[in-house]
């Protein structure tokens, strides 16, 4: 997902005059426009399938992150154990 400086920067004015089609570009491209103000980046315009996607990325990433600090902190079990454990809860 490269962004085209050409296609993929436009001024807020633009977007408001031509906001049917730049939600068309984005959603059968599934590439971001930037949306700038008074020459500065201010915003970004995404199709809801990305994201959709990114925002399960960024939690997938939060597990890993609290999955991490409970080995430094010593809270985890080998993985052996922890099956075993549930195989002997399954067989009672």
């Amino acid at each position: 997902m490269a962004i085209n400086l050409a296609a993929d920067i436009k001024p807020i004015s633009y977007i408001k005059t031509n906001a049917a089609d730049m939600m068309k570009y984005v959603t059968d491209r599934r590439s971001p426009i930037i949306i700038t103000q008074n020459g500065e980046a201010k915003a970004v315009l995404v199709d809801i399938q990305t994201y959709q996607e990114t925002q399960e990325a960024f939690a997938l990433l939060h597990l890993i992150k609290i999955a991490e600090q409970d080995i430094r902190n010593g809270d985890s079990e080998l993985s052996e154990k922890v099956f075993s454990d549930i195989k002997k809860e399954i067989l009672r």
